[in-house]
């Protein structure tokens, strides 16, 4: 975890926020996310990261749960202009909102504008430093930047929180043991 603060300290457009505190407001995600670190497998943890999706995607605003909506419904078409804007939008009314970062990091990181992806990243990780989604997508873009120990470090600090990412453990082998191969 240190090599990744450090990795993050000299590439400051990749810096984030490692876990620490609480996130977003609603008082439920605090023992949902100890049940999900407790869950003995994969299909114990899925009700549960399925209910802290279902919270983190709700602001409690109607306009803004419908531009997510919106934004959803664009993004899984593979809409990315609409979505782009519908979750511009968002982060423009609901700046305090992590997951209208959180979908807008992801729609840059399919078009290719890694930096903003990052800097929604950013805005996600200290909105919601537990935010697996958000460390997984931080350790897909070290991945097409070519930084694979940052990868590594970017998914572990994921599955310190979500133990049971399912693709992120396959991923996190194969890199290991490609980072293991070389020096780096």
């Amino acid at each position: 975890m240190e090599d990744l603060k450090a990795w993050m300290d000299t590439h400051a457009r990749l810096a984030f926020r490692l876990p620490g505190g609480a996130g977003q407001r609603d008082s439920r995600l605090d023992g949902l996310f100890a049940r999900l670190r407790a869950a003995a497998c994969p299909e114990d943890a899925a009700p549960i990261e399925e209910r802290i999706w279902a919270l983190w995607t709700t602001s409690g605003d109607a306009a803004v749960d419908r531009l997510m909506s919106i934004g959803l419904r664009a993004l899984s078409a593979g809409g990315y202009d609409a979505a782009l804007e519908a979750f511009d939008e968002v982060t423009e009314l609901a700046p305090d909102f992590a997951e209208g970062w959180n979908k807008r990091a992801t729609v840059n990181y399919l078009i290719g504008d890694y930096d903003q992806s990052i800097s929604d990243v950013e805005m996600t990780l200290s909105l919601e430093p537990r935010h697996f989604g958000a460390l997984s997508g931080l350790a897909m873009i070290a991945l097409a930047l070519g930084e694979e120990e940052q990868a590594v470090d970017a998914f572990e600090a994921a599955l310190e929180i979500h133990p049971h990412m399912i693709g992120d453990n396959r991923q996190i082998r194969e890199l290991r043991a490609r980072v293991r191969g070389r020096d780096i």
